[in-house]
């Protein structure tokens, strides 16, 4: 396999599949790129990510073979993707941002993993993680359950 046509470089694992979509995204967005990409807002591709999330789940309640869910998988990722690079472009925040705050949160809420806390059953992680949400919204002031996020 040769250089991809939007990066220079050729992917050859995980991070650097990540990497080339993270870059095509971009590169989406250039006057090179592609017009409609472009014309896009982070909040644009967070509606088309709900719709792309619906695909997903129609692709396991079919009949869909598993390179099928693999592809709407793929969809949902690079529309999540997208709206990151948009966000960044936006000044909301960087593609890094966001993705070091899903890996803190992930640790954080897994509590019952990474603390002195355990989960004997899918219902005590369940539990756990809830604590660990209703503290977060405590301190940040929020209201609403548990449940909403």
């Amino acid at each position: 396999m040769s250089a991809l046509p939007h990066w220079d470089k050729v992917p050859k694992n995980e991070p650097d599949w990540l990497e080339a979509l993270i870059q095509l995204a971009r590169y989406l967005r250039t006057p090179d790129g592609c017009p409609w990409d472009r014309a896009q807002t982070s909040r644009d591709f967070a509606r088309y990510a709900q719709d792309e999330a619906k695909e997903f789940i129609e692709a396991f309640e079919g009949d869909s073979d598993n390179a099928h869910i693999a592809e709407e998988l793929g969809d949902c990722l690079f529309t999540l993707l997208a709206s990151m690079v948009a966000g960044e472009e936006e000044g909301r925040f960087t593609v890094l941002d966001a993705l070091r705050g899903a890996h803190d949160k992930m640790v954080r809420r897994h509590a019952h993993v990474f603390a002195d806390e355990r989960a004997a059953t899918p219902e005590d992680a369940v539990a756990a993680w809830d604590r660990v949400k209703a503290e977060e919204k405590r301190r940040k002031g929020r209201p609403g359950s548990a449940l909403d996020e």
